[in-house]
Parts: C-alpha cells; sequence; structure tokens
C-alpha cells in the first residue's frame, strides 16, 4: 500500500492519522520472535517499528523528511495509548513505549478515528415563473431560499430603460460606509478569498468563522513598519525585552547592536537556551489552538507551492495582532540561524535546521489536545515557513486591491434613472443571517404565495391580452398552482365574472321575412311549344 497525499480539506489531521494507522498495518514486517524461552508468532520488536516507521514517515510526501526518529517515538506511544498496538501480552494504554527489544503485536481490529457527522445543509433556490415560463409549460416546484427572502414588488421590477428611450439621469450620493459595513466586508471577502484558494464547498469544518475578527486582519494588513512586521497599539503584548534583544543577536549574528556585555565561550548556546526556554513556556501557540484545522489543511497544499504561500498568507491574516508579530520575529530568527554559516553549531548532535525545528515547533502549532499528529504536522509546517517566509509574512496585494477596490465602489456616486429605483437612499450592504427552523418552514410555506398571486392578478387585469390567450394562460396558471388558483377564484362563479356572457341574437328565419307562407319552388314548364 503506497502512501497517498492527502489533500486540504475538514478532517485532515483524522485523515492522516487513519491513513498512517493503515500504511504501518499492512506494510510492517510480522515474523516469529522469542522471549524468555517463548516462541510469539506475528510480531515485531520496539526498535524494528521504530525503524521500518521512521523509514515511512520521512518518505511520506504528507510528512517532512526531517522527521526525527524521536518523534517516531512519540509517535509510536500514541499508537500504545489509542490501540493501535499493543505489548505481547495484550497490555495498553497505560503502558509506556521506548526504543528497544520489547515486542508488540498488532490487535485484532485497529481502531481508526471515526470523522465527526457534518451536519447536512440543503442548498435551496428560488425562482418564480413569469409570463414567458406560463407560455412555455415549465412550470416546476419552486421551493424558497432558507435565509433570504426576496420581495414582491421588487421581483417584479423591470429593466427600466428600453433601447431608444434614455431618460434624464440624475447622480445620487450613496450613504457612507460606517466602519462595522467595512470591517465585515474585509472579514467576507477575505475567507472567501480562502475558501476558493483551497478548493473547499465550505469552511465550516476547519473554521469557526464567528472567532475571525475582522480588526485583527485590517491591523495586520495597515499597522506594519518598513519591515512589514506588525506595529501593535498595546506595547504590554509585545515580548518581552531582553527577548527581544537574544533574537536579534542570534539573527544577526556576529553583528548584534544590542549586545552590551562581553560575549565568551558557549555564549551563543546559552542566549538560545534563554529564546528556547520562553516559547516553551507559552501556554498557547503562536498560531492558537482555534486555527489549528486551517492550517493543518493549508498543508495539503504544499505539493503546489504558490497555492500554499498565498493560502498560508491569507491564514497568517486572521491571527491576532501580537501572535502574527511573534509568528514574524521567530520565523525570521528561525530563517537566518539555519543558513548563518558564521554562528557556531548550537548543539553536538543535530543541525541547526534540525534543531530550530525541533526547538520551535511545537510554539508554533499544536492542537488543543496534542493528540495525532500534532509534533509531524507541526515540524513539517514550520520547516515550510522558514523556507518561504519572506513571501508568506507579507500582506497578500491581490487580496488588498480587491477589498479596496470593492470598498471605493460601494461608496462611489451611482446613475439614476426615473423609474429605475425606489428614491430611497441606498442602504448599507446586508449579509445573510441564519434564521430558526420554525421561520424557515414558515417562509417555504408562505414564502412565494404573495409573488404567485400577484402574478395571476396582472395576468387577470390586462386588458390588451385577449380573451383566448387570457384563459389559456390561466388555464396553464391553474393546472401549476392549484392552490393559489383556488384562492383567488374560490367558486365557478368568481371566475365567470372575468368572461361574461355575451347576449346571443338569434338568426331571423326566412320565412319571416314574407307576409304570406313560404312555397315550394315549382318546376316550370318548357317554352317548347
Amino acid at each position: 500500500m503506497e502512501p497517498r497525499l492527502v489533500g486540504p480539506g475538514p478532517y485532515r489531521a483524522t485523515r492522516l492519522w487513519n491513513d498512517t494507522i493503515e500504511l504501518f498495518r499492512s506494510g510492517m514486517p510480522l515474523r516469529k520472535h522469542r522471549c524468555h524461552f517463548k516462541s510469539y508468532e506475528r510480531c515485531f520488536t520496539a526498535s524494528e517499528a521504530v525503524d521500518w516507521l521512521h523509514r515511512l514517515l520521512r518518505h511520506n510526501q504528507n510528512f517532512s523528511p526531517e522527521v526525527t526518529r524521536a518523534q517516531t517515538v512519540q509517535l509510536l506511544k500514541k499508537f500504545l495509548k489509542n490501540h493501535v498496538i499493543e505489548d505481547i501480552k495484550g497490555r495498553w494504554g497505560k503502558e509506556d513505549f521506548e526504543d528497544n527489544y520489547h515486542l508488540y503485536r498488532f490487535p485484532p481490529f485497529s481502531p481508526l478515528k471515526p470523522y465527526p457527522q457534518r451536519p447536512l445543509f440543503r442548498k435551496e433556490i428560488i425562482t418564480f415563473p413569469n409570463w414567458d415560463d406560463i407560455e412555455k409549460d415549465t412550470f416546476q416546484e419552486h421551493i424558497p431560499v432558507k435565509q433570504i427572502m426576496l420581495n414582491s414588488e421588487m421581483w417584479f421590477k423591470r429593466h427600466s430603460i428600453a433601447i431608444g428611450e434614455v431618460s434624464t439621469c440624475r447622480l445620487v450620493h450613496r450613504q457612507r460606509l460606517t466602519e462595522a459595513n467595512i470591517e465585515e466586508i474585509w472579514k467576507s471577502m477575505t475567507l472567501s478569498h480562502l475558501q476558493k484558494i483551497l478548493g473547499l464547498e465550505s469552511l465550516e469544518d476547519v473554521l469557526d468563522t464567528k472567532l475571525v475578527n475582522s480588526k485583527h486582519i485590517i491591523q495586520n494588513v495597515y499597522h506594519v513598519n518598513k519591515q512589514r512586521v506588525v506595529i501593535l497599539n498595546d506595547k504590554s503584548k509585545d515580548l518581552p525585552h531582553w527577548v527581544l534583544s537574544a533574537m536579534k543577536c542570534l539573527a544577526n549574528w556576529p553583528r548584534c547592536p544590542d549586545l552590551k556585555q562581553p560575549t565568551y565561550l558557549g555564549f551563543e548556546r546559552d542566549v538560545f537556551r534563554t529564546i528556547a526556554d520562553y516559547y516553551g513556556h507559552i501556554e498557547e501557540p503562536l498560531l492558537t489552538f482555534q486555527f489549528f484545522d486551517i492550517f493543518v489543511s493549508v498543508l495539503g497544499l504544499l505539493q503546489e507551492e504558490t497555492s500554499a504561500i498565498e493560502a498560508l498568507q491569507v491564514c497568517c491574516l486572521l491571527l491576532p495582532p501580537e501572535n502574527r508579530r511573534k509568528v514574524q520575529l521567530l520565523i525570521t530568527m528561525m530563517a537566518r540561524i539555519s543558513i548563518n554559516k558564521d554562528l557556531p553549531p548550537l548543539c553536538d548532535t543535530a543541525g541547526t535546521r534540525t534543531l530550530m525545528v525541533q526547538t520551535f515547533s511545537r510554539s508554533v502549532l499544536r492542537s488543543k489536545d496534542e493528540v495525532d499528529l500534532d509534533e509531524l504536522l507541526a515540524a513539517k509546517l514550520v520547516s515550510f515557513l522558514m523556507d518561504n517566509y519572506q513571501k508568506i509574512l507579507n500582506v497578500p496585494c491581490a487580496l488588498k486591491a480587491a477589498i479596496e477596490e470593492h470598498v471605493a465602489h460601494l461608496q462611489r456616486v451611482q446613475i439614476k434613472y426615473p423609474g429605475t429605483d425606489t428614491d430611497a437612499a441606498i442602504p448599507a450592504p446586508s449579509f445573510c443571517h441564519q434564521i430558526s427552523t420554525d421561520e424557515f418552514e414558515c417562509q417555504k410555506t408562505n414564502g412565494f404565495q404573495e409573488p404567485l398571486a400577484s402574478l395571476l392578478e396582472e395576468i387577470t387585469k390586462d386588458t390588451k391580452m385577449s380573451v383566448k390567450e387570457k384563459k389559456k394562460k390561466l388555464k396553464r396558471f391553474q393546472k401549476s398552482y392549484p392552490d393559489v388558483y383556488k384562492e383567488r377564484f374560490p367558486t365557478p362563479e368568481s371566475e365567470a365574472v372575468l368572461f361574461p356572457e355575451k347576449s346571443k341574437r338569434k338568426p331571423m328565419l326566412l320565412m319571416w321575412a314574407f307576409k304570406k307562407p313560404f312555397q315550394p319552388f315549382q318546376r316550370t314548364r318548357s317554352f317548347r311549344m
């Protein structure tokens, strides 16, 4: 069973967990082992499992070649805790897994994680027939939209200007958008853009949109310095001064602008441990718990580098400004340290890049429950951030320009023609909102009755329509919408009012034209003598 790429979408972490379990169970070599003078069939040692799974993860495109053996051991501990494997005596859960020669086996049934049940959302479209529909006899059942009901008066409006009948126009100044309107536009357009990049039908399963703060997006876009790092309004939320100084020291090594104390052998390692200790004790990762699923979903796009960079640009805009600033500073420092050949080695057992990923990945991304493949997914994301930080931590210019253009369009002066619309001021843009089930059922039942009744009334009052054509249309309307028709014409008498009977003039009999009774025609005699 070959590893397959798990793309973006809902429950990606769960899908990766289940795929990894299936690959492990189907590919892990099982053989006979002997322990304490007893033989056991179809089992494997802990070290064999670590070797095989480590090789699998390193060559799996869903993970990173930088997966370490220690991370593989951590994953096997989770396998043992979740009864993916068990020791040779059938114990699991509370047992600890170590990289040794202890024997393990697969249980008879592997507990793959079930996917959460997604709520069912009906996509319903409201349509109303017009006269052309009646003539073509194309009536169909019409279902109302759950969230928006159309006004019958607005529905009957036609295009105001016919060709060759241009009327005098006037300029109407639109209402100025409020700050709340602009914030809502930024939020909705940003989320729509992210949804389009990920290719998802909805973001509901990967992101709780109610937790997205539009003010954070706007501040992350506009409140930046020359280095494009976010400027915080509240300085108390910034990194401590000593942490900033330590990060600048290593990021600019050996040129340390804030360094005042003399250096000594191993000084850079002590500075690094100071930074690592600070980030290791933060309660919540920099990418926050609430955005864990959306960042994991983006990992499915890493094979398409351009799309992944664009998606991460948008995701990082959703972060609180203090978190975005800390991510910018940390990832920039990590990337510079990894390529700095002048910096002495910070660890004797691991390379500088691997050390960066292992040390800070948990501080950047992890789930609230810290289960499944958190460490591996975080390592892959951090590696990608380090390689593309200059692009990812930039503001997406195309999105910014699109939103600014849309806001400007809504505030432009509008050309109005007489009769094209009401003279009322144009309201601020409104957005869909969820309604209750009872209200939806009420709208479903009664929402389209009024427009249909208006259409029927318009047919009956059309004086330019011939009687024959009117009867034809009414007959088809009655066939398609019997309830609406019956409400308007409950009795045959009410329907007969539309077509009053004309007094029929009896034909005058031919015999009435003569005073004498009609005599049959007699054959004349021949003129021949």
